[in-house]
């Protein structure tokens, strides 16, 4: 129950039927622009990802009440760490990328479900590792000079792609990419700790291309598929294949990327449990104490992976977006997450909802994308930059240095991103960029401070 003299819920309180609906629906509401591009942009079926969306929620909800006795209030939605890797597979398997808003075909997202299913294994075992012998051992395979350039590569090397987008998977309409740009960085900045608003510029971004469009080139968006879709219509559930040639090359690429995400959810978790604490101490209850549970969180995070895998959906993260809703309002009510995740499974069976959301013109998306996947990169900047990474330290300059020129130009410079050296039988077409810079980072970082020592 909320306080009287302060107006916000601890993880553990329901508010009533009515609150819980509309809080839940705002939650969706936030999630829903980055989860869904996410599914646009890499193949995947808007309907499966909104669903298992919503199932990894409430699963990782559930399973931590009965773990810890409280709820770790986390939204799941799609993470953009692995865009990459999706983009370099779906080219491998059909000899281009992925077309914006058509989803690839089910062997490929199967071939796909593989990686992350491992990706959700291995968050799994860096949970149970850290739950066993603390945050320290992993900080130390995984220092900032590495996550930080693995966030950059991430997003770097996907800045052809989103020109791609703009400028000539259908050309003549970078006008309308340009406007969505410009709108959705205004709304970012201009709109920033305006309320619930100032959380939806993607969103926002998104609409003020989408009125462009239909403004400036009518008749390109066709609204047939709404009216012809079923109303009931249930997502299209794929099982995950072990048996395809490029199944190596997708668990590499795929479950690597964790070491992107790992860093993300613990920052969250961090983050979640001072204000949850924050909120507790100025209602005069007890506090949660959240971020003594960073490797349960994490194995958490990798069920949600390894439900998203069984699925067919994209491998996910907990939702900055969604933990900045929570601080803003101080709801960080578990059964309210739970609500959210009951109403991303129910849109994902309205079939005209999916065909509505296909319809978002190429274009409007790629001038989401200048802007989204920019932004990954400077984060990783940003992490450097917080954690004082010392760039003239000859170790950590060299580090960064070969992940960004491996991840950067192998991924923008070879055909699907896959550098030009094969292994027969793992990897036949060739090692996947990011992943392989990630790991050679990783692997020289650990030798060369041995040998220091």
């Amino acid at each position: 129950m909320a306080s009287s003299k302060v107006y916000g819920y601890l993880p553990n309180d329901a508010p009533e039927y009515g609150k819980m609906a509309v809080l839940g629906l705002q939650h969706i509401l936030t999630m829903f622009p980055a989860t869904v591009l996410v599914a646009l942009l890499c193949g995947f079926h808007v309907s499966t990802v909104l669903f298992a969306s919503g199932v990894s929620t409430i699963v990782a909800l559930v399973l931590s009440k009965r773990g810890i006795g409280k709820f770790i209030p986390l939204f799941y939605g799609s993470s953009f760490s692995y865009i990459a890797a999706y983009t370099s597979i779906v080219q491998a398997m059909t000899g281009k990328p992925p077309v914006f808003g058509t989803p690839a075909p089910d062997n490929v997202i199967s071939t796909m479900q593989a990686g992350i299913i491992a990706t959700g294994l291995l968050n799994i075992l860096v949970g149970f590792i850290i739950k066993s012998l603390g945050k320290k051992v992993i900080d130390n395979i995984l220092p900032p000079i590495i996550t930080g350039s693995i966030a950059c590569v991430i997003g770097f090397g996907l800045g052809f792609a989103a020109l791609d987008m703009s400028l000539t998977v259908v050309k003549g309409y970078w006008g309308i990419a340009l406007i969505t740009l410009v709108a959705t960085v205004g709304f970012s900045y201009l709109l920033q700790g305006k309320g619930f608003l100032g959380m939806l510029p993607i969103l926002l971004g998104a609409i003020v291309g989408y009125i462009a469009t239909l403004i400036f080139a009518p008749g390109f968006i066709k609204f047939d598929g709404i009216a012809a879709a079923n109303i009931i219509q249930a997502p299209n559930i794929t099982l995950p294949s072990f048996a395809s040639p490029l199944v190596g090359t997708a668990i590499f690429s795929i479950a690597v990327m964790a070491l992107a995400t790992i860093p993300e959810s613990t920052a969250h978790l961090y983050q979640m449990s001072l204000y949850v604490d924050q909120l507790a101490d100025d209602q005069n209850r007890e506090r949660y104490h959240l971020d003594r549970h960073v490797g349960f969180n994490l194995m958490l995070d990798g069920v949600g992976d390894f439900l998203n895998g069984l699925f067919g959906a994209t491998a996910g993260t907990n939702y900055g977006e969604n933990n900045s809703l929570m601080a803003i309002t101080r709801n960080y009510s578990g059964p309210v997450l739970i609500a959210a995740g009951i109403i991303a499974i129910l849109l994902s069976f309205i079939g005209p909802f999916a065909a509505l959301v296909n319809t978002v013109p190429v274009f409007v998306s790629g001038g989401l994308a200048i802007y989204l996947f920019g932004v990954i990169g400077m984060q990783g900047i940003a992490l450097m930059q917080s954690s004082k990474v010392n760039l003239f330290d000859p170790l950590e300059l060299a580090i960064g240095a070969i992940i960004m020129v491996i991840g950067i130009g192998g991924n923008i410079g070879f055909p699907g991103g896959l550098l030009p050296i094969t292994v027969p039988g793992i990897f036949p077409q060739g090692l996947p960029a990011i992943a392989t810079a990630a790991v050679i980072g990783i692997v020289l970082n650990l030798v060369f401070r041995a040998l220091r020592k």
